[in-house]
């Protein structure tokens, strides 16, 4: 399905064209920008540049009149609420899927495979009963009914094609004798049988009732004889010879055989018990044992394997697929899979050939073939929705089915579809993270695609960006790891939360940005007296190495911890290394100068008299600077008040004098210790 800004629509499954409604696209041609997954932005634009002339406008710009933005999006079915429902839970069955490589044992690989099939299939069956009750709903509108209804059809036709290819592809008994299975696939999905029997049971007069006989001769052809006896049992007011031919026909149904492949018999054993029912059906016919009760015929000649009554019933028999099954049941029981494809041609010509099938007739016709290609190319086409030939493919690669059927697209035609698939997933808000899902299992092109798409991720939140980084970091995935922290801790900072974006910033290992923000909290410190966020100071460990100005910040604080616990010398020692390594910005040297002071004034002599030469050293550096011309002309000296000039001015006689002070006290004891 397709959408834009105004809200027009269309089905993918028709060739229907969508016209956007811009006025500017009549001057202009319409531009377009890819989005994620299956969406374009359109606008106009880079169009008739001389509409614009002499009007003062660049490059075809009107600004006065900006160009209207237009969201297209198509093949957006799954993206609707019930349906990812169905996203979700087929997304848990793949990832189980995969864990069961093509390479293990035929006897543990294939009843697994099975399981997994019918778990797909009852998802979908699940996804259909919500769809239908949606539909029904009372609040709904008429056109949100009409699209639980599109939808829910479209479900069920998904369901016949994929039990079939179940049959066929999947579960392959022994012996390959699959009629049971087929009659189960016919009673699963086309229940018209049963429609019938429920409006003659809530009605009166059973045999008057022509849906009575309809539901006993679709239940016949469909081999449901228990269903079809039941409703033969119904009527009580029959005459006595009447009731002796609805007893000779209950008895003739009962006696017939059935072949199970779980069973011990023989398929010789069966066949023989078979052939002799039927020649009880055959002798019944020729006796004219019914020829008095003309629906009990009927019953008699389809039990006889008759088949023009198959013909005289067409309304009833329904498609020529439904035809196959009831004409192998009662002519060709032990019918080996491989010998569909000649039966079906046959049914296929009664019903006009194949110019008058439509698209489920030739998805079926494909897989009575054994053309797995064919199925998933025409599904492709006509089903609307890359989610059922994606998971179809994938379960039949894990079956050993797609390899011996890979024509054009070889090897790669699996992952071709699961990247379809999965690009259609994109571009919805929630169902991104399942994106990833399926892309890990694509070799070729998985990871690329990934990395595309991690890429565009909206990170509205930051626990969406968790989520994001996660699955970054399971894999790997360094650079998309740094793109995303970087971009976090950017929009943490300009929030002014430094201690959020510190943290991304070390998480993004971003030197420059770890620089930026090691400034921003010594600027902090120059403005307050102290640091916010004193947690995430205190523990950076090996993080500090991300830079020198990080670095610096990291033992500043841990200078402050030194001097707050009495250690005196190791503080000293400290701030003397900070000051001589040059990691802080000349601007905060006055600072460090400063609190260096408290240090000067114990009693006990702290720094030793090279240190302090040391100390007057860095101090005259400052001096010189402050006098320098690039100091002069920076923003920092420009936006100080003259009484800021004169305190720090104070603050740097004071220093002289003290340094002055320490080097003499330091002198006269080395000298007395000397």
């Amino acid at each position: 399905m397709m959408h834009h800004s105004s809200m027009a629509a269309y089905n993918d499954r028709e060739t229907s064209l969508m016209t956007i409604g811009d006025p500017d696209s009549g001057t202009h041609c319409l531009s377009s920008v890819w989005g994620l997954g299956h969406q374009l932005l359109l606008h106009a634009g880079n169009g008739n540049k001389r509409h614009f002339e002499g009007r003062g406008h660049e490059a075809g710009f009107d600004h006065a009149h900006p160009a209207r933005l237009h969201w297209v999006k198509w093949q957006t079915e799954m993206h609707k609420p019930i349906a990812r429902k169905l996203v979700a839970q087929s997304h848990d069955v793949f990832v189980a899927l995969q864990k069961h490589g093509s390479e293990s044992p035929d006897s543990t690989r294939k009843p697994q495979m099975v399981k997994f099939s019918r778990r797909y299939r009852a998802f979908m069956g699940e996804c259909v009963q919500d769809l239908l009750r949606a539909a029904t709903a009372s609040n709904v509108t008429r056109e949100e009914q009409e699209s639980y209804t599109a939808q829910s059809e479209l479900l069920q036709t998904m369901g016949i094609v994929w039990n079939l290819c179940e049959i066929l592809f999947v579960e392959i008994l022994p012996g390959g004798v699959v009629l049971q299975q087929l009659q189960d696939w016919l009673k699963l999905h086309f229940t018209e049988g049963d429609q019938y029997a429920r409006k003659v049971l809530q009605s009166d007069g059973c045999e008057t009732n022509e849906d009575y006989w309809y539901a006993i001769f679709i239940y016949v052809m469909q081999g449901r004889l228990v269903e079809a006896r039941h409703l033969l049992s119904l009527p009580l007011d029959h005459q006595q010879d009447t009731l002796q031919v609805y007893r000779r026909m209950d008895k003739l149904m009962n006696d017939m055989p059935i072949f199970s492949a779980t069973s011990r018999q023989s398929l010789a054993e069966f066949d023989l018990k078979w052939r002799h029912w039927q020649d009880q059906c055959h002798q019944a016919l020729e006796d004219n044992v019914f020829i008095s009760f003309d629906p009990l015929n009927t019953i008699c000649r389809i039990l006889s394997g008759n088949q023009s009554v198959l013909l005289e019933l067409e309304d009833l028999t329904g498609s020529w697929y439904q035809m196959l099954v009831t004409k192998l049941l009662y002519t060709n029981p032990t019918v080996k899979a491989l010998d569909l494809e000649y039966h079906a041609k046959a049914c296929i010509d009664v019903f006009g050939g194949v110019s008058r099938m439509g698209e489920l007739d030739t998805i079926l016709k494909a897989a009575f073939e054994f053309d797995v290609h064919q199925v998933i190319k025409v599904s492709s086409l006509n089903l609307s929705n890359w989610w059922f030939v994606a998971h179809l493919a994938d379960l039949l690669h894990h079956c050993g089915q797609l390899d011996s059927h890979q024509l054009n697209f070889g090897s790669n035609l699996r992952e071709f579809l699961l990247l379809d698939y999965a690009s259609t997933l994109m571009s919805h808000e929630s169902l991104w993270q399942v994106v990833a899902g399926y892309l890990d299992h694509c070799p070729e092109f998985g990871s690329h695609y990934l990395e595309l798409f991690i890429e565009r991720v909206p990170l509205q939140s930051e626990k969406k960006a968790m989520k994001v980084l996660r699955i970054c970091e399971q894999r790997e995935m360094t650079d998309q790891v740094k793109s995303i922290c970087k971009v976090l801790g950017m929009r943490s900072f300009q929030h002014g939360q430094l201690g959020s974006a510190l943290s991304w910033c070390i998480r993004s290992k971003d030197a420059a940005f770890a620089t930026f923000l090691s400034d921003r909290f010594l600027s902090e410190y120059s403005a307050g007296g102290g640091f916010s966020n004193l947690d995430l100071i205190d523990n950076l460990g090996a993080a500090m190495l991300l830079s020198d100005r990080l670095t610096f910040l990291g033992k500043y604080r841990e200078f402050h911890k030194l001097y707050e616990h009495g250690e005196f010398q190791e503080a000293a020692s400290l701030i003397l290394s900070l000051l001589t390594a040059k990691l802080a910005p000349k601007s905060f040297w006055l600072i460090l100068l400063t609190d260096v002071l408290p240090l000067l004034e114990l009693d006990v002599v702290i720094f030793s008299s090279h240190q302090t030469f040391e100390l007057l050293h860095c101090l005259n550096e400052l001096m010189q600077w402050y006098t320098s011309e690039d100091y002069l002309k920076s923003e920092a000296a420009s936006s100080k008040s003259k009484g800021q000039q004169e305190l720090e001015s104070d603050k740097l006689e004071l220093l002289k004098l003290a340094l002055a002070r320490n080097l003499a006290r330091a002198s006269q004891e080395e000298g007395i210790l000397e």
